[in-house]
Formats: structure tokens, sequence, C-alpha cells
């Protein structure tokens, strides 16, 4: 297959490394200069050279291109998004003049970017929108061109916009590989991101931590004391409720956990976290307060659910806390610059919920 990248950063690079590695006809853009800059030269300066390090074994491939020319994904059958939430809109806009009938275009995850397409692709009345929960991949870059892997989801759900697109889409996806299952909408995988419970409230109960740490630190080894985990089992409620107004499942940020890590069901699902959590190569940090652990995950996940919940006048108090706290840590207004329905659109999200119902 065909497949354009757009995002460098690690994400990216692993699965466009994976890919290649597939035999798939990969096309890695880089969007912005502000991160990995020294990983992007080394890709150019070496025609595509990347390697991907798991378990110990180290496999390197050529890329087939490696660019910053947006136009290239004209050639491409599946556009992937890795790029941070905070930066969809803008890029949505930038994609809409190279976009085709019959592309797909995933997003690594979304937050309900599909109502930026609606707003900014209305003439592209023909592509499939499908956002996932989150990467297939956990990674980091950890030197230019070589990116060690540190786990892997055993399955993947994705919502596809419109519905009706879903058992087309379900054979060419089935090409990459990753185990795809699929959920009711664009809207469950939006709000199923698990970066919106875990990141959230795992990094604004560790502001005093991470400071102190000066970047010694992994919040999945230190921040769910008993207590914190109260908080998140019940921000997660807050969410299940937001859910099951929009017609989604009851399912619980613990079961979502033990659904992409494990296949063996027999599991608690709560033991599933704290296994991954207590992993010797779960990735470490956030170092710094102003992460997108907060940057991203609370403007784009918390101020979206929250939103969503006005809108059907659901109750979120601990949702409305964490926006408050990271917004008064980090004296910075989250939801002036967060993702709310007014964003989106009213009648974009509409149509989103209308097409899933």
């Amino acid at each position: 297959m065909r497949i354009a990248i757009l995002g460098a950063g690690n994400g990216g690079s692993a699965v466009a490394a994976d890919l290649r590695i597939k035999g798939h006809d990969v096309t890695l853009i880089k969007t912005s200069k502000t991160m990995h800059m020294a990983h992007f030269k080394h890709l150019i300066d070496s025609k595509g050279l990347i390697s991907l390090v798991e378990n110990d074994k180290k496999t390197t491939v050529a890329l087939n291109n490696v660019s910053t020319d947006l136009s290239l994904i004209k050639n491409a059958e599946l556009i992937i998004i890795y790029v941070q939430t905070n930066y969809h809109e803008s890029l949505i806009k930038r994609m809409a003049p190279f976009l085709k009938d019959g592309h797909i275009v995933l997003i690594e995850p979304g937050y309900l970017s599909t109502a930026y397409f609606i707003e900014h692709c209305s003439r592209n009345n023909n592509i499939t929108i499908v956002e996932a929960e989150s990467s297939p991949i956990d990674c980091r870059i950890v030197e230019p061109g070589t990116i060690r892997v540190s786990f892997r989801n055993v399955r993947n759900p994705l919502g596809v916009y419109p519905v009706n697109h879903k058992t087309e889409i379900e054979g060419k996806m089935s090409q990459l590989g990753y185990s795809f299952n699929y959920v009711s909408s664009v809207i469950e995988a939006a709000l199923h991101n698990p970066n919106l419970v875990v990141h959230t409230v795992g990094a604004v109960m560790s502001i005093p931590r991470i400071e102190y740490s000066k970047g010694d630190y992994c919040m999945y080894w230190e921040a769910f004391t008993p207590s914190v985990w109260n908080i998140l089992l019940k921000l997660d409620d807050e969410k299940i409720s937001v859910l099951e107004r929009l017609g989604c499942p009851k399912l619980t940020y613990v079961e979502a956990c033990k659904y992409r890590n494990t296949l063996d069901d027999s599991m608690d699902a709560t033991s599933v976290f704290f296994e991954y959590a207590r992993s010797p190569k779960v990735v470490q940090g956030p170092h710094v307060v102003d992460s997108r652990y907060i940057t991203e995950d609370v403007s784009q996940g918390l101020v979206l659910m929250e939103s969503l919940a006005n809108k059907f006048n659901i109750f979120t108090p601990v949702c409305t806390a964490l926006i408050d706290i990271a917004s008064a840590a980090l004296k910075r207004d989250f939801r002036s610059e967060g993702r709310t329905i007014k964003k989106l659109g009213l009648k974009n999200v509409e149509k989103i919920i209308k097409d899933c119902v």
C-alpha cells in the first residue's frame, strides 16, 4: 500500500519504519520545524535510513521518501497523521487542497478531529476519516535515525466516519497488520484515548514531584497511589456518563486498557494496567510540567469532554477541577485555547453524532 505519514516524531517515525519493514511504500513527511530536527536531518542525509530496535533486535530499512512537501499526500492511498492534536486544525487546512476522493485518513489519535475535516474539506465528500484510540506502538527516538519500541498493543480500536464506510475500510486497514478492531464511532474512539484519563490525572497530581525531580521521574511508576487512583476512577466515571449519553457502550478506562494490552481475558483489568505501569520498559517522564501530558491532553481532551458534558447537562466536577488546576499551574487558560464543541463546529459535531446513531 502507498502510505504517507505526517509527523516525523516518535510515533510517526516508528510506524513509518514498521510499515516499511512490512513491505509498504512509505513517505514520511515532516510538518513543522519545532522538534526532532536532528533526527529528521539524519533521515534526509541518509536517504531515508531508519532503524527500529525491539527486544534487543535492530532492523534497518530505507523509507521510500522523506520530505517536507505536503503535496506528496496526493500519491498515497492512506494518510496517517502523527502530530499533536493541538495542531490538527492548521494541518488539516494545509492538507485540504491535496485530498482526493478515495483517500483514507487515519488519525493517531484524533480527539474528534473528524469535525475539522468536515469543516475544511467539504469538497472532498468521498474521503474516510479513521480515528484511533491510541498508537499501536509505544516508543521513543533514542538517537537520530533510531527508534526503540517499548510496547505494542495487541488490539487497536478504531472509529470510522462515515460509519457506512466501515466494511470497506476494514479490508484495507487489515493490510497494515495491527490487529485493528472497530468501535461504534469516532466519538467513542476519541473519548477512549487513554491519555485523556491517565496523562491528565497523572501529570496534574505529579506537578510538585516533576519540578522537584528535575527530570528523574516516571509518572507510571510513581503517580498512581491509592488516593490518586481514586481520582482517576472518578474522572473515568464522568467520562462514561458522557459516552453513555452519546449512545456508546459502557466501558471503563481499565477495561479499555486491558482490551488493548492483553489477549488474556481472564486477567483482572486493574492488574493489567499496573503490570504495564510497573514495567521497566515503560516510557519515562514527563520531565517538565509544561509537557503534552497537560498542554495537549488537558486542552484537547478534558476541555472536549467537559464541553460535550455541558451540552448534555452532565456534571463533571473532577474534569472541571483538573482543567482549573492545570490552567492555574501553567498560567494559561486551557478552556479558551482548548477544543470545544464551538471550535469544532456545533453542526459538524451534530453531523458526527447523527452518523453514529
